[in-house]
């Protein structure tokens, strides 16, 4: 499932490519994809003709907040070159999910969902689920094999947690001043379960998945079966440390490609090449040389070095 990371990096690449375009129409290849709160007709009536103003994440969700097209727009030939002066997204508290005078689209990838900016005339991938078409001939493509994934319309003048009701569950921004060691430390407070899992709850910190909640827990060298209630203080501050670290780290190589991870430009993240424990089970500990371990905890594959992790 693509975690903050991948999420912020196909954020910032919609806000390059997508921004000021009208929205022409476009064709839901598998109804489910829209979520139940609009038919799939009515999701494409009211995007057409509305441009997107910015794209926004908040936890592993992306939001944009539309705008109506000017008419006179039209005939100016927006072009249709990726654009440097463009705002990098910036995560968004719910607090500032406000209504729109012209709505909001909301998507969340899940397990395999992909958006994709190309050229209506690419050849349709086998798993297209919704295409949004563009003026010059360009189009946003939603592709999920696994069919998790959702898109939202949130109506003008609505609040936005109201429609994508999943993001009144999610805790603080890793880098928000929410996010803070006396924070973490009061939620892990007495709670007895692993660590992994903890640092897995959406309503604790937003964002954090399995790869990077390994990745974590190697650099704070924390064993992740530790349960919350037995971590001290410094291992708390090493991990809150590590979140913020790890994270930034793989923003900066484009998210990690394990599987069908790719940014709106169809390409690969890099992350996966310097990853310390996650999917390297079996390989030598890039610090000691010891073997990487995997268990399953709560279901999830679980990474980590015996020896540098305590």
């Amino acid at each position: 499932m693509p975690e903050l990371p991948e999420v912020e990096t196909i954020c910032r690449g919609l806000n390059q490519a997508t921004l000021d375009r009208e929205m022409l129409g476009g064709d839901v290849l598998l109804n489910s994809t829209i979520a139940r709160s609009i038919s799939a007709t009515d999701f494409l009536t009211k995007v057409k003709g509305k441009s997107i103003a910015r794209w926004y994440r908040r936890g592993k969700y992306l939001l944009a907040e539309l705008s109506q097209f000017p008419e006179g727009e039209r005939e100016k030939g927006k072009g249709g070159e990726f654009r440097d002066q463009t705002p990098s997204s910036s995560p968004l508290p719910s607090s500032l999910l406000l209504p729109s005078k012209a709505g909001w689209l909301g998507v969340h990838l899940r397990m395999t969902g992909q958006l994709l900016w190309v050229n209506q005339s690419e050849p349709l991938q086998k798993h297209a689920r919704v295409r949004l078409f563009f003026e010059e001939n360009q189009e946003l493509r939603f592709v999920d094999q696994r069919t998790f994934g959702q898109m939202w319309y949130v109506p003008a003048e609505t609040e936005v947690s109201s429609t994508v009701i999943g993001l009144k569950l999610l805790g603080p921004e890793p880098f928000s001043d929410e996010f803070t060691t006396e924070y973490l430390a009061r939620k892990l407070h007495r709670r007895a379960r692993p660590i992994k899992t903890a640092l897995l709850d959406q309503s604790l910190i937003a964002g954090l998945g399995n790869i990077y909640a390994d990745e974590t827990l190697f650099l704070s060298g924390v064993m992740p079966t530790t349960l919350c209630a037995d971590l001290t203080a410094e291992q708390i501050g090493r991990i809150h440390t590590a979140i913020i670290q790890v994270l930034q780290k793989a923003i900066a190589s484009g998210g990690t490609t394990f599987s069908n991870f790719l940014n709106v430009q169809g390409v690969n993240g890099n992350y996966g090449g310097v990853a310390w424990v996650y999917n390297r089970a079996g390989q030598p500990c890039r610090t000691c040389s010891t073997t990487i371990e995997r268990i399953k905890l709560a279901g999830r594959s679980t990474h980590f070095c015996p020896a540098c992790q305590q």
